[in-house]
């Protein structure tokens, strides 16, 4: 009844169109509530959870989920104003960008009272309670994902449930450019601070295998030179080893890193398998067939969970370093263009 109350409610005057944005952070997470108001009436709503993992204020999230919703025009069209609790940070190159993305001016701005502070008291609310009952779904979803780590460790014959599971992906054009991506999932769920990219720096062409040979090499000699130190430090991402180290490809993939593993004396100490796309089949070492999963195993999904995110995260570094390369000699030396500004010029390529 309050969602259906909420968007029949009069909350500014007929020719009123802006947007009301409320985040709130919670021990590593965050959600946020976005009303869409269109001649006075809240006519649609947004609101999502995010991992807070880098611990941002609740002014540094505010211009992230700014710049996140209003990269492209909204169903509704453009907002003249959008309200918020906490100015967000970089308030001024946010509004000029928003106002260009309009064609004409947009403000940001926190209110203080009237309909509009109670609108936004009221997302407020609504973004505490979704963090709440995300929190519950999460507990909820442990015992299936205990579920699904034991079944990896029965199915896949590993020697106890992968708690941490690496997953690697390689991205290229035509052999150029050739990065890759190590993405972590620990207890079943991503752990985006111990994600890595990687240049590769000795490959020349296109060649899959050595690329990948390559960032399995430095990621083994990291934890190699890190657990073999004789004062070990603070603890980094890579002293730690994989409970399965998950590649991305078939068997040619999967012999690569059996390879690596070898050269390191790792064979027997990080269990190892392969996910190919085409049949979303699962290989390991010493079997000619496909491992089975049964039909709508969580044990799979996961898998191909780490999978599709390895596979976003080479995507999303390469354009960056593509783009940079290939604009980096236009945008030189451009009179009047900062640093911020050339930055968003970038990473809208």
């Amino acid at each position: 009844l309050d969602r259906v109350l909420e968007r029949q409610l009069m909350v500014g005057d007929a020719d009123e169109n802006f947007d009301v944005l409320a985040v709130v952070t919670e021990d590593g997470a965050a959600g946020y509530n976005v009303f869409h108001v269109r001649k006075g009436r809240v006519l649609g709503r947004v609101e999502s959870t995010i991992d807070n993992v880098e611990e941002l204020g609740v002014d540094e999230l505010t211009q992230r989920i700014i710049e996140q919703t209003y990269a492209e025009e909204p169903a509704l069209g453009w907002p003249r104003s959008i309200h918020v609790e906490v100015e967000p940070t970089g308030l001024e190159a946010l509004a000029q960008w928003l106002s260009e993305l309009r064609g004409s001016g947009v403000t940001v701005h926190v209110p203080q009272r009237g309909a509009k502070r109670e609108l936004l008291d009221m997302a407020h609310r609504n973004a505490h309670e979704l963090i709440v009952r995300e929190r519950s779904r999460r507990a909820a979803d442990h015992n299936s994902r205990s579920k699904a780590l034991n079944e990896l460790r029965d199915t896949l014959g590993l020697p106890e449930a992968p708690l941490r599971i690496e997953c690697y992906d390689m991205a290229h054009l035509h052999g150029t450019d050739y990065v890759g991506s190590m993405v972590v999932l620990e207890d079943g769920l991503p752990a985006r601070k111990e994600y890595r990219t990687f240049n590769v720096k000795t490959v020349v062409g296109n060649d899959d295998y050595a690329a990948m040979g390559e960032v399995l090499r430095r990621r083994l000699a990291a934890y190699v030179a890190e657990r073999d130190a004789p004062t070990p430090g603070a603890r980094k991402g890579f002293s730690y080893p994989p409970g399965l180290l998950l590649v991305d490809g078939g068997k040619g993939q999967l012999a690569v890193a059996v390879r690596v593993l070898d050269e390191f004396g790792l064979r027997d100490a990080i269990p190892v398998a392969a996910l190919a796309k085409r049949l979303e089949e699962v290989f390991v070492p010493g079997r000619e067939t496909p491992v089975h999963f049964v039909r709508g195993s969580e044990a799979l999904f996961m898998l191909q969970t780490a999978r599709n995110e390895a596979h976003r995260v080479a995507n999303a570094f390469h354009r960056r370093r593509r783009s940079r390369r290939m604009s980096a000699s236009d945008l030189d030396g451009i009179e009047g263009l900062g640093p911020q500004r050339r930055q968003r010029l970038l990473d809208e390529l």
